[in-house]
Parts: C-alpha cells; structure tokens; sequence
C-alpha cells in the first residue's frame, strides 16, 4: 500500500524481481473512489475509474528484472501511472 504521491518510488530497481507485483493499493484507495463516485462530473468520473483499473492491466505484463543489468519496469510503470492520475 503506497500514497498516491508522486516522488514516492525514486530507484527503479527497487521491485527488481518482484514478478509477483500486479497490482498497487493505495493508503485511503477505497475512500478516494467513493468521493470519485460522487462526483457530478461524468466523464472525468469515468476517467478516474478507467486510470485506476489500468495499472491493474499494465503490471503483470511488466518485467520485473532478471539480473543485476535489468531492474524491470515496474517501478517506472507505477510512477508514470501515479503521475497520470494525479494530473487528472
């Protein structure tokens, strides 16, 4: 569980060989996606709802690393996602 704060992951080995990450869950996840569903604002709602569910999609798919030369993506998936859904 991690904030969503960008600046949060600054190495990008730090999930080396984590092939198991798939998924982030964020401190307070379930409270900012009740306020996203209140809002009015349809369409940045349905932005919000697909930006999340991305991360989900993205993750499994990404190299964890496999030596000391590959550090793997996941640690640039995830703060690139975190900085998508902040600008949002």
């Amino acid at each position: 569980t991690i904030p969503l704060k960008d600046g949060m992951i600054t190495s990008d080995d730090i999930f080396q060989w984590c092939e198991n990450l798939e998924q982030v869950d964020l401190v307070e996840g379930e409270l900012l996606r009740d306020t996203i569903a209140t809002l009015l604002l349809e369409e940045w709602r349905i932005d919000m709802n697909d930006e999340f569910d991305t991360i989900k999609q993205i993750l499994p798919n990404t190299s964890a690393g496999d030596d000391s030369d590959d550090v793997g993506g996941k640690a640039l998936a995830i703060r690139m996602w975190i900085r998508s859904v902040l600008r949002k």
